[in-house]
Parts: C-alpha cells; sequence; structure tokens
C-alpha cells in the first residue's frame, strides 16, 4: 500500500491516501463516458440555434437584394428593347407582346418582385413627341413594395 501511494506521489497522481479497494469501489474514478450529457448536447443546440438566428437574416438580406438586381436588370433589358425597337421600326410599341412578336424578347421577363409576367406598360398618349403615333415608351414593375433603402419598386 505505501508502495502504491509512492508510485503515485512519484507519478505526480493527486490520489494520495486512497486504497486500492477505494480507487475500485469509486464509480465516478473508473466510470468510462459512453455517449454526451444533456447539458452537452444543450450546449451544443444552443451554438447551432445562435449560428442560425445570425444566417438567417443575412441570407434574407441578400435574397431581397438579389431580387431588386435582377427587377433593375429586367427593367434595363426591355427599356433597351422599346428604345431599339423604336429606332428599328421608326415607331414606339404598342406593348410589350410587340417586343416578343418582333423577336426582341423570346419570352415576357418575370417580375421577380411579384413573380408573374405582368408589367405596367407606360403608354405615350401625349401628342408633343416627335414620334408618329402613340405608343409604349416606359415599363414599370407592378409591385407596390418598396427597396432597402425606401425606393418604391414602381419608381425604377
Amino acid at each position: 500500500m505505501k508502495k502504491l501511494e509512492a508510485q503515485n506521489r512519484n507519478m505526480g497522481n493527486s490520489i494520495e491516501s486512497a486504497s486500492v479497494e477505494e480507487i475500485r469501489g469509486s464509480r465516478s474514478a473508473i466510470r468510462v463516458q459512453k455517449g454526451f450529457s444533456l447539458l452537452e448536447l444543450m450546449i451544443a443546440m444552443f451554438i447551432i440555434i445562435i449560428l442560425i438566428s445570425v444566417a438567417v437574416p443575412s441570407y434574407q438580406r441578400a435574397m431581397q437584394n438579389a431580387r431588386e438586381t435582377v427587377l433593375k436588370e429586367n427593367l434595363w433589358q426591355m427599356r433597351k428593347a422599346i428604345d431599339q425597337y423604336n429606332a428599328d421600326k421608326g415607331r414606339p410599341p404598342q406593348s410589350l407582346d410587340d417586343l416578343i412578336t418582333a423577336k426582341y424578347f423570346r419570352e415576357r421577363p418575370v417580375d421577380p418582385m411579384t413573380d408573374n409576367t405582368d408589367w405596367n406598360e407606360v403608354m405615350d398618349t401625349d401628342n408633343s413627341s416627335s414620334e408618329a403615333e402613340p405608343g409604349m415608351k416606359d415599363i414599370k414593375s407592378t409591385s407596390d413594395g418598396v427597396d432597402s433603402d425606401g425606393k418604391a419598386y414602381t419608381e425604377y
């Protein structure tokens, strides 16, 4: 017994006066952990919840910015096609369907804010313009929403 205690002291072990029977009888000293404790699982879940609560708003902002960018690009492409149609035909298109019929577009672009192909076609009814016949002069989104800067999508 004294020999065991001396060996434990030499090895830097903190067990100084425990007998072999006490060591064998102590469940906590020889118990082998086979899984995670409830506390460890709760801590892991808490960390995951924190990460999700940070990631979800960032993802939503990124998706909103992407939809706004697609809307701006679609409007730019359609306005460019309206101007090109006017230059090629000498008159403005009467509707977005004229641009599709004349092969300026394969199909109606989707408004990413409303997820449909409906657009507000702004017609030039003013006779003061140089065109001989009135037609579509601009195109706008039909969404009632506003972007992250507070600007209405209909003002794009």
